[in-house]
């Protein structure tokens, strides 16, 4: 009788246990099973929010579920990223960031909520091809050397800027301290907004995306005079800040835009992610929204987590360097 009882009792667990592992289960295979949430940490208008819709789009087409696109702007991409970190671990909610929130904030930002390396796994990456450095028509500086002649002489100098320890505000850093400039970096919470006041001559220069700076230099009021990176294959004449002369690793670093998840996400969910994304390279609304923003093919999730530890050692030495701290 006791043998019978173990017996029965052993059948009740094994019986009450099986329906949870099957619903488990079917749950991660039946991913997604609700609308996608893609957060961007930066006003709509920008560069990353296209990306975020355009590969948003994709997703929907290809998992037949909703994607929407969460701009959560402010504290230079601190709030966006922190809200995805909180987020539910279940692959329905998606970081679409830039280098500057994953890498700059750990040295610009004091008590950072999120711990870049700890916090999130990285599912695909777009970079681009270089960063053009546009000048004010007001300067009448067509190249590097005619703009540092301008802001030598100049009480100070007016400097774009999308958050502390954005590309922006290093390369202006890095600028000042090789030739000696008097600078005052104004912030913005997203670059259309900073390539406004370039179109409205308040500011003296910026650099940014190719989609946000390429409207100012068409129309004039900006005057591209070198790019951080690669020379921009529609404008092959520009030489870069190396070629002008312009010395330091940073110059030749280009910012990245990462797709990322909660880090406890479940690994099938995140290959289910991360191939779809990679995936959307080859969709033509998205290759030809990478080919307008002048920005490489998403990265396999290999390649994105071997450039993401290698862009943060470059970048991070190079805030130390300028002895960037919080504010």
């Amino acid at each position: 009788m006791k043998s019978t009882r173990r017996r029965f009792i052993a059948a009740s667990a094994g019986a009450l246990a099986t329906p949870a592992m099957v619903t488990s289960a079917s749950a991660q295979a039946a991913w997604p099973s609700k609308q996608l949430r893609i957060v961007v940490p930066y006003l709509p208008g920008g560069q990353t929010d296209g990306i975020a819709r355009s590969f948003g789009d994709f997703l929907s087409r290809k998992f037949g579920q909703p994607v929407i696109i969460d701009n959560k702007g402010g504290a230079g991409g601190v709030i966006g990223v922190s809200e995805v970190k909180r987020a539910a671990p279940d692959g329905h909610t998606i970081l679409c960031t830039i280098s500057s929130s994953l890498i700059q904030n750990r040295v610009t930002v004091k008590d950072l909520p999120y711990d870049p390396e700890k916090d999130f796994t990285y599912l695909t990456m777009v970079a681009g091809l270089g960063g053009p450095v546009v000048a004010a028509e007001r300067t009448g500086a067509t190249n590097l050397k005619q703009f540092i002649e301008y802001a030598k002489k100049a009480d100070k100098l007016n400097w774009g800027a999308y958050g502390v320890g954005s590309t922006p505000h290093v390369l202006i850093e890095t600028m000042a301290k090789q030739y000696g400039l008097k600078i005052e970096v104004v912030q913005y919470r997203g670059e259309a907004a900073m390539w406004a006041d370039i179109m409205s001559q308040t500011l003296d220069g910026a650099t940014g995306s190719h989609a946000g700076a390429s409207p100012v230099i068409k129309s004039g009021k900006g005057k591209l005079i070198a790019v951080v990176g690669d020379r921009l294959p529609p404008y092959p004449d520009t030489p870069t800040m190396t070629e002008q002369g312009a010395v330091g690793g940073y110059y030749e670093t280009r910012t990245f835009t990462a797709f990322a998840v909660p880090a406890a996400t479940p690994r099938d969910v995140v290959k289910k992610l991360s191939d779809a994304l990679v995936e959307a390279g080859t969709d033509e609304k998205v290759r030809q929204l990478l080919d307008n923003y002048l920005i490489s093919q998403p990265l396999s999730f290999e390649a994105t987590n071997a450039r993401f530890k290698r862009d943060s050692e470059v970048m991070l030495a190079v805030l130390k360097d300028l002895g960037v701290k919080p504010e």
